[in-house]
């Protein structure tokens, strides 16, 4: 099958599929007039794909996964080097949820000490309770 029909049957675009191609994760034959033709396992590699790239994954990290990688979920199969790569990314991604953490902390924080000023000064729909205190 050609690009084209790879789109349709994986709802994945061809600029997409290209961009897997150059980063090496699908490996297409050329025919004779150069065009790319893919087969039935060509479909399960890109599901494979967009299954670990909703995982947070990124494509450096997705190849280094797929060989361990059999049917469309993927079941990834449990080799240390693939442990070791898939909890050093969760290890990052912790550490981004803490920072996101921290900073959704100190921006509620802003916010509640803003409106708690701002209502002492302002009403509703921001007009003047009363006069601010001069500074």
């Amino acid at each position: 099958m050609h690009i084209g029909e790879l789109s349709r049957r994986t709802e994945v675009n061809t600029h997409q599929l290209r961009y897997y191609e150059a980063q090496g994760l699908l490996e297409p034959v050329r025919n004779a007039a150069g065009y790319r033709v893919y087969d039935e396992a060509d479909i399960v590699r890109v599901k494979q794909i967009r299954h670990l790239l909703d995982a947070g994954l990124s494509t450096d990290d997705i190849a280094y996964l797929l060989p361990c990688a059999t049917g469309e979920a993927p079941e990834l199969l449990g080799c240390p080097e693939l442990l070791t790569a898939m909890r050093t990314r969760l290890h990052r991604l912790d550490d981004r949820i803490a920072t996101l953490n921290r900073s959704r902390a100190a921006l509620t924080h802003y916010i509640d000490e803003a409106a708690r000023i701002g209502g002492e000064i302002y009403g509703p729909f921001g007009t003047a309770a009363r006069e601010p205190a001069p500074a």
